[in-house]
């Protein structure tokens, strides 16, 4: 709001933090008055600005797009630029219609701390149909979305910024000061009917329902605060929402600005009963808790296949103690370490509950098995990782941990078989809709006349195919003569999550 109303004229900052309330009861009147609702204030006196917008969830909005920040003329916007001029509550047809829909316009002004000075003006747009069928609502109903606009002029609806949005399948019922139900929408007697109240509840005392609505109507009157709280009722779980309704008259004509009406808790003021709602929560929940425990098992199942792969890394290894011939060793090493590396993915899984895994960080683990497992301790290679966390789906994390296990071990059996010492560098690069992974060393480069096509290794391969096949991208082998580098660049979305 504040860069908005900082082009504005004639605002002070207590007018500041009166518009600041209002906004912050703007989303919960809208949904309950199933309108659009827009603040305005003086740019000039033909122009205005929107300072703030609240678009309703019970309905669909009349507008798609936001207004915030936008300037309207009078050719544009009359109703909210006489409202401004003149001080006076206006009332028309929108000369321009939304998607072909005839829109019902009521704009109130908004009176500064000296009761005298137009700081702005709400604007309560509504689409014919909607309008029409409020008109056919309850007169009780119709009565308490009155007063809860009004209140939200004087900035009264107090925790309104706490209470999530009021949703078309959720119930609204409309409690006196006597505590007894003078309306309840169709979908609040459904919600009802499920815990066995079958007959007609318009007149009933809320404490003759055996639900915890009685002490929940007591909280709110008392505290005279918006209050949403959730709780068990029999075996449903439902989230219950109240607003308190202030006036000195509970018919009081809206249309007139009540010059009576003292500041929230004032004597002259009264509680005239409270507008509760309902959303039944039950089914949501139990989807959540189906939710949790499906991701749960899929979690143990990666730990399980973790611990399987360790396992059969850990035969492998005792297996290459046992070999004679160098060769051999060297292949069982190799295959320890892609499946180690395959290992080190479902173990991230296994801790996370997310469809993304930070690769850097499996990297990061990749490297440290290959120091521990393959190098010479005799020689001082040097393995550096660089570049940004980069999260990938299960999938291309998979592929993407054998590529970096196989360009590092074929950097180390073939760069350095001829040299002591060196670098092996892991760049990682974000091009934002693709990824880089590039492995440079300084070793003894690759052979004169090398064929990509036909003098690679089986290490070599298994990164071409999953360069083209899994990752859909491709790979690149390029030497100096003094060192190789090679590169796999594929795009992010190639493979979508899952293993």
């Amino acid at each position: 709001m504040d860069d908005a109303v900082n082009s504005c004229t004639g605002i002070t900052e207590q007018d500041l933090a009166r518009l600041r309330r209002i906004e912050l009861g703007m989303p919960i009147v809208a949904d309950l008055s199933r309108a659009d609702l827009f603040l305005y204030c003086r740019l000039t006196d033909h122009d205005a600005v929107a300072v703030a917008q609240a678009q309703p969830h019970s309905v669909s909005p009349v507008h798609s797009e936001t207004w915030l920040g936008r300037q309207v003329s009078s050719a544009e916007k009359p109703v909210v630029l006489r409202a401004l001029s003149h001080g006076r509550y206006t009332r028309g047809d929108m000369t321009l219609i939304p998607r072909g829909a005839p829109v019902m316009q009521e704009v109130h002004p908004i009176f500064g701390v000296d009761d005298k000075t137009v700081i702005g003006v709400l604007s309560i747009e509504t689409n014919l149909i909607e309008r029409e069928r409020h008109l056919r609502r309850r007169e009780p109903f119709q009565t308490a979305v009155r007063l809860l606009q009004y209140m939200l002029l004087e900035g009264w609806l107090e925790g309104a910024e706490h209470l999530t949005p009021f949703g078309e399948h959720d119930g609204a019922l409309v409690i006196d000061a006597q505590h007894r139900l003078t309306y309840i929408s169709g979908v609040a007697t459904n919600l009802y009917r499920k815990l066995g109240y079958m007959g007609e509840l318009v007149g009933e005392r809320i404490s003759n329902l055996e639900t915890d609505d009685d002490a929940f109507l007591l909280r709110v009157l008392n505290e005279r605060k918006c209050i949403e709280e959730e709780v068990k009722e029999q075996q449903r779980i439902w989230i219950k929402k109240g607003i308190p309704l202030l006036a000195t008259s509970p018919h009081a004509p809206f249309e007139l600005r009540l010059k009576t009406l003292l500041p929230l808790g004032g004597e002259r003021s009264r509680l005239v009963g409270v507008i509760m709602t309902v959303h039944d929560q039950t089914d949501e929940r139990l989807r959540e808790q189906e939710l949790n425990i499906k991701s749960t098992m899929i979690q143990e199942i990666h730990h399980r296949v973790k611990n399987n792969l360790q396992t059969i890394a850990a035969l492998l290894r005792l297996q290459a103690r046992r070999v004679t011939s160098p060769e051999a060793e060297q292949v069982l090493q190799e295959s320890i370490n892609r499946i180690l590396s395959v290992a080190v993915v479902h173990e991230f899984l296994s801790r996370r509950d997310s469809n993304v895994i930070n690769f850097r960080d499996v990297s990061s683990r990749i490297i440290g098995q290959i120091q521990q497992g393959l190098l010479d301790p005799d020689k001082t290679i040097r393995l550096e990782l660089n570049g940004p966390s980069i999260y990938l789906p299960p999938q291309q994390t998979t592929a993407c941990a054998l590529v970096v296990n196989e360009l590092v071990q074929n950097s180390i059996e073939h760069g350095f078989e001829n040299k002591a010492s060196g670098t092996i560098a892991i760049n990682l690069i974000d091009h934002g809709d693709a990824v880089s992974i590039e492995v440079v060393d300084d070793g003894g480069g690759l052979p004169v006349n090398f064929d990509l096509g036909h003098d690679v290794s089986l290490g070599l391969r298994i990164v071409q195919t999953l360069a083209t096949d899994d990752l859909k991208g491709r790979f690149e082998l390029k030497s100096s003569g003094a060192g190789t580098a090679a590169a796999v660049v594929f795009p992010k979305t190639a493979i979508g999550g899952g293993t």
